[in-house]
């Protein structure tokens, strides 16, 4: 792959670049979805200027089934929507977003346990013919009623009301949902495999490392935390027990561990990635593993952990914000890519990288954030490591083989079909298997 184009172009390119890596790496407090529930229901209670009486959440199923196993942030060892929206009313700071429950005390804690003792505080409810990200806190007191909608990103404020009065935004649910599926079809033409190789290679990185050293900083150190004591199903610890002298093992760990600790409740920040912490975690330690090893370090580290983000971002750019389609697979992508640009790889050995861990673990269903999130991490970085090796040896799957296509952009952009269109369905019944809607006879 090669590509020519003058100084402007570049420039604009660099600063496209640089402007997208700051939008997607900022910092999360747990487990995003119910963090944004939170986030939502801070700014109701903000809103209302009291504390609700009554809690009313309509949510879309991937928000749903995402909240629904996780443990809550500083809650406790909460779970579910219902102690996320409380939490995030009765002590969430709104000026903190995505660490909304940062702040929150033992006092907070307490009157959140309290409320949620009554079953009629809080009603949760499906909401249908919505965006996949879509979530809407009504919160009641003293006969007024603040109504907030979060729709598209985690932190998309895209309608705020009190009594019915519109304070900002606007929202149609119909065409908003449209919109948001026109979005996800052309989001990933602002990027490509070879103009992300360009700006890790010659770009003007300097607008967008800030945030790169701090996604290096937080969540290696969640990592480590993950492995020094034990969280959730301890993946990261077992794996690093087995065999701590391979890199390959120890790559797989060191970002499994982070997972193990963030979806248990570990209330240490994380820089995320396509709205997700795990994606953030998985793009960044494998690089940092085999960049130790590798020698990288300054900004040749920088370097790679950009091209890791970027490729992922380009990835899971046609698949949309939530789906079935485990975004781990991305992130793999992205970490393997930056694997292979470290070891003196290609631009072809790069894409090849890409190509082979999709067409190994391009079909890993998302079933909803919980403790096994940290062995579906593994399981992609191994795949991301064992495509690399592959490319490096110039050994790699080809065109005609299942959704592999002629070019890495077509892959990319038929494998994000089949997360988007192709596993809608999928992910109706993943839903219904988890709220018990759907009985599967043995």
């Amino acid at each position: 792959m090669s590509c020519e184009i003058d100084s402007t172009t570049v420039a604009d390119r660099d600063e496209q670049y640089c402007s997208i890596l700051n939008r997607e790496l900022v910092c999360a407090l747990g487990c995003t979805e119910p963090i944004a529930v939170a986030y939502a229901a801070a700014i109701a209670r903000e809103t209302l200027g009291s504390e609700p009486e009554h809690l009313e959440l309509e949510c879309s199923g991937n928000i749903i089934k995402n909240v629904k196993s996780v443990t809550v942030p500083n809650s406790g060892g909460m779970h579910g929507l219902e102690a996320a929206a409380t939490l995030g009313a009765v002590g969430g700071n709104p000026e903190n977003a995505l660490e909304v429950l940062e702040s929150v005390d033992d006092a907070a804690r307490a009157r959140t346990a309290e409320l949620l003792a009554d079953p009629a505080f809080a009603d949760v409810s499906l909401a249908e013919n919505v965006p996949n990200l879509y979530i809407r806190v009504k919160a009641q007191a003293d006969d007024h009623t603040a109504d907030i909608i979060i729709s598209d990103h985690h932190t998309n404020v895209v309608w705020r009301a009190l009594d019915d009065q519109k304070l900002s935004g606007s929202w149609d649910a119909p065409e908003c949902a449209a919109a948001v599926a026109d979005t996800a079809r052309t989001q990933g033409s602002s990027l490509s495999l070879e103009g992300i190789i360009d700006f890790a290679e010659h770009g003007e990185i300097t607008g967008a490392r800030a945030a790169l050293m701090r996604q290096m900083e937080l969540n290696d150190a969640i990592s480590r935390e993950g492995l020094e004591h034990a969280w959730g199903a301890e993946v990261g610890r077992t794996l690093l027990a087995s065999r701590p002298d391979d890199v390959a093992d120890r790559a797989r760990a060191r970002a499994a561990a982070g997972s193990d600790a963030r979806m248990s409740g570990c209330a240490m920040p994380v820089v995320i990635v396509c709205g997700s912490g795990n994606q953030g975690i998985t793009t960044c330690l494998p690089v940092l593993e085999y960049a130790e090893k590798l020698g990288v370090t300054g900004d040749r580290l920088l370097r790679a952990l950009a091209l890791s983000d970027l490729v992922a971002i380009h990835v899971k750019s046609y698949i949309g914000e939530l789906s079935a389609f485990c975004g781990a697979v991305c992130a793999a992508c992205g970490a393997g890519a930056a694997i292979t640009w470290m070891s003196g790889g290609t631009r072809e050995q790069i894409g090849a990288t890409v190509v082979n861990t999709l067409g190994n673990v391009g079909g890993i269903v998302c079933d909803g954030a919980k403790s096994s999130c940290a062995a579906k991490i593994s399981a992609s970085v191994d795949a991301a490591i064992l495509g690399h090796s592959m490319a490096m040896a110039g050994k790699s799957f080809h065109a005609g083989e299942g959704i592999v296509q002629e070019t890495i952009e077509e892959t990319i952009a038929s494998m994000g079909y089949v997360g988007r269109v192709g596993m809608k369905p999928t992910d109706v019944e993943i839903l219904n298997i988890m709220i018990g809607k759907t009985q599967v006879d043995c």
